[in-house]
């Protein structure tokens, strides 16, 4: 993959991690950041900050407009609108995608912070559409919104033509006020009827030419095997997203962020089971799981919710092309088995040739789990 194309040149080469980055062991001791920081890094954790708080931040807002009595006649039809009638985030229609908000300086922020970067395995003709699928989740899949959720990272520029819609849990938009934010940012529910509807209306053809999708794929149990320097993806029995891509004709595009999990630290579940099963049965009942996290601070290096300051590089491989097949009946397994092997090649693929380039201070290889 000698042609393969970095495309962030608003952000600093030369800007590094923090020098304390929290993962020392064996020292107790708060590494407070120094006063003299520049004002462009003070922003990049700034908007980072605010990225991380955005769910608490508008719904703050929301609680602050249902103490003034004067909002509640346009706050209930709101929220009987959205709870029960408001289909925008499954619709396809992409109505509320703003470009400008997606383009705003401050993504740019955000990314450097990091610092990450977008690269691509080869071109993608707009004359096709396309499931990408991130990989690994992660804690809070930061590179996932960098890289297609905002423009910060030049996705449009590497893949012209095509207008890629990052999917989360439908419950986020039933979130009030949060929701307008992330129908603007263009998000859009992971569900079924939505991931159809996005690659089969629309488009240049009104067929879904030139749409694609992003699923991180391992979803919440991949987020419990998020640890620092190792690669653990949930996917030998994930062959939804498959027969998504063969109803709707969409081609299948693996993208392998390094650096992901190497954003936070969290409890082992190996070291302490009894919280893995709470996870696990949180997960079961509630269809989301609560990762015992932790990274840096705001003012220090060791204590706190904020991302350690770690280089992100998303390297999106080739596309595998893929047989519309839409009747659900007629789908043969073996081609599923068959297009999910190939699927898994091209992971592995992008793990062996980067490897040694963006993952130098891994202690385990790549691993695929159930």
């Amino acid at each position: 993959m000698s042609n393969v194309e970095a495309r962030s040149s608003a952000f600093d080469e030369s800007t590094k991690a923090d020098a304390f980055r929290g993962s020392r062991k064996g020292k107790k001791t708060v590494h407070w950041a120094p006063l003299n920081i520049g004002l462009e890094r003070r922003l990049q954790t700034f908007v980072v900050l605010c990225h991380t708080l955005t769910i608490a931040i508008f719904l703050t807002c929301f609680f602050f407009t249902c103490a003034l009595p004067l909002s509640w006649p346009l706050l209930l039809p709101y929220l009987v609108y959205i709870s029960l009638f408001s289909n925008a985030a499954t619709s396809g229609s992409l109505s509320g995608r703003s470009s400008f908000l997606r383009s705003l300086r401050v993504w740019s922020l955000y990314a450097s912070y990091f610092p990450a970067r977008l690269h691509r395995s080869e071109n993608l003709i707009p004359t096709r559409k396309y499931i990408f699928g991130y990989h690994p989740h992660g804690i809070i899949s930061h590179g996932a919104f960098a890289a297609f959720a905002t423009e910060a990272l030049g996705f449009s520029r590497l893949f012209p033509g095509i207008t890629n819609t990052l999917l989360t849990l439908d419950s986020n938009f039933r979130i009030p006020f949060y929701r307008e934010y992330a129908l603007a940012m263009g998000l859009a529910s992971v569900s079924r009827e939505s991931c159809e509807n996005i690659l089969t209306k629309g488009g240049a053809d009104g067929e879904g030419m030139g749409r694609a999708i992003t699923i991180v794929i391992g979803g919440a149990r991949e987020s419990l095997d998020a640890l620092p320097s190792s690669l653990r993806l949930v996917l030998k029995r994930r062959k939804g997203f498959i027969k998504l891509a063969i109803r709707t004709g969409a081609d299948l595009v693996p993208v392998l962020a390094f650096g992901e999990n190497d954003l936070y630290e969290q409890v082992r579940s190996d070291r302490h089971p009894l919280i893995h099963k709470l996870q696990m049965l949180i997960k079961h009942t509630m269809g989301f799981t609560i990762p015992l996290f932790h990274a840096r601070g705001v003012f220090n290096y060791d204590v706190g919710l904020m991302p350690y300051r770690r280089s992100l590089n998303i390297v999106v491989g080739r596309p595998i092309p893929v047989m519309q097949e839409r009747d659900r009946g007629k789908i043969d397994d073996n081609y599923i088995s068959s297009l999910h092997d190939q699927y898994v090649s091209e992971l592995k693929r992008l793990w062996e040739q980067w490897k040694d380039v963006y993952g130098k201070d891994r202690n385990s290889e790549l691993e695929i789990v159930a």
